[in-house]
């Protein structure tokens, strides 16, 4: 093995490392994050006094994707068609959502 190729080697394996580490880091940033079905994520907002969903709409072969905050665990779920928010529920437009 050359020494540019050796070099080559070793710095993908480090990118790659520090791509594991800073995923690693933005689990740690996020807590928990609880996959739950569309039913049991409405079951969730309607407990809350205040409630607050953040939805990233479809795009392209991707589904409707929602995220809100209850007793400091974040709830996600999606679903393929857009689900009905109630006028009540303060609702937030992403762009994206992004779960690690």
């Amino acid at each position: 093995m050359t020494n540019a190729a050796a070099f080559s080697a070793a710095g993908g394996a480090g990118g790659a490392g520090s791509a594991a580490a800073a995923a690693a880091h933005a689990i740690k940033a996020s807590g928990a994050i609880v996959h739950v079905t569309p039913d049991n994520f409405f079951e969730i907002v309607h407990r809350m006094e205040q409630p607050l969903v953040v939805h990233s709409p479809s795009k392209f072969m991707t589904p409707h994707k929602y995220l809100t905050n209850y007793k400091g665990l974040f709830f996600y779920t999606k679903s393929k068609k857009e689900l009905h928010i109630s006028s009540k529920i303060e609702l937030i437009d992403a762009e994206k959502i992004w779960i690690p």
